[in-house]
């Protein structure tokens, strides 16, 4: 699950950047300390040889209407994601391949890079 408001703080201080770069691909980066070598990374990479499959819920800011106090947003399924490809290390920029089109009326809330 992943708030697309971007640039936004990680509870680890890091800059984060997660968009939809197109209708079917999305941008996430994992956590700061992740490396494709390590447990969790090699899980993103080889999920689906090994027989894991992929949600992706987004929401496009943390409260409702971005103010303080308010109600949180509730995420948006996307649907399910393939892995297509990654870059770099602590964190790792994954590219993720949705199963099926990001609605039209979504994307600006997607952040469409």
């Amino acid at each position: 699950m992943l708030t697309t408001d971007t640039p936004w703080i990680h509870r680890e201080g890091v800059l984060r950047h997660d968009l939809a770069l197109g209708p079917a691909l999305f941008h996430w980066e994992s956590q700061s300390t992740t490396t494709a070598s390590s447990p969790t990374g090699q899980r993103y990479i080889h999920h689906e040889a090994r027989g894991s499959r992929v949600l992706l819920f987004v929401r496009e800011q943390r409260k409702q209407d971005g103010r303080p106090g308010a109600p949180t947003e509730p995420f948006v399924c996307l649907g399910f994601a393939t892995y297509e490809s990654h870059e770099g290390e602590r964190p790792m920029a994954i590219r993720w391949r949705l199963e099926r089109e990001i609605p039209t009326a979504w994307l600006p809330g997607c952040c469409l890079a």
